[in-house]
């Protein structure tokens, strides 16, 4: 096994390394599907012409939101890890730099961050992709409201999946999550312009 497989089986066999990358990736996901039904149905109503340009302005949203849930975990699990280390080597009065304790900190703050990117980033694609069917099987109406109800599938799945971790109905979970999107899109609906 390599050294790189090694410690990232390390670091997902600590019992805080998993739920806090779950954390990232659904908070994340909601905030990335949330935003993609926003940029739906404010496309349509504006006037958008087209899918493709519908998409063009979902994946800059895709990038912005990615890049700053990569971003700001990478930097905010850097701060921790770096506290933490720094309380570890007072109380063992010892320096772990270059020591596998940092070394599977590192990893843990990597995989963080990727999860924390992944999140909304197939919170915007997965909801998009009716666009890229606008124009020959879809009119852009269909397309926004296939969005809409992919958008609402996505968060379904990611409250069914919190709900089942957590001992809660796994249906009542993805429906008060399912419902943030309706309301999104309903608001939307409502904003002038």
């Amino acid at each position: 096994m390599s050294p790189l497989r090694q410690r990232l089986a390390q670091v997902l066999s600590r019992e805080d390394v998993l739920p806090i990358a779950r954390r990232y990736f659904v908070s994340n996901g909601f905030d990335g599907t949330l935003t993609c039904i926003g940029v739906v149905v404010g496309a349509v109503l504006s006037g958008i012409p087209d899918g493709a340009t519908v998409i063009k302005i979902g994946l800059g949203a895709a990038v912005g939101l990615g890049t700053s849930a990569v971003w700001s975990v990478w930097e905010i699990e850097r701060a921790e890890t770096k506290a933490e280390i720094i309380r570890m080597e007072r109380a063992m009065l010892t320096d772990l730099d270059d020591t596998r304790i940092q070394r599977e900190r590192s990893t843990a703050r990597l995989l963080h961050a990727m999860a924390s990117g992944l999140g909304p980033i197939l919170g915007i694609l997965i909801p998009l992709s009716p666009f890229l069917l606008e124009g020959g099987l879809l009119t852009m109406v269909e397309a926004a409201l296939l969005a809409v109800g992919l958008g609402i599938g996505v968060l379904g799945v990611f409250g069914a999946y919190m709900g089942s971790i957590s001992g809660q109905r796994w249906y009542v979970a993805a429906a008060r999550m399912a419902l943030a999107g309706l309301v999104v899109a309903v608001i939307n609906l409502f904003l002038p312009g």
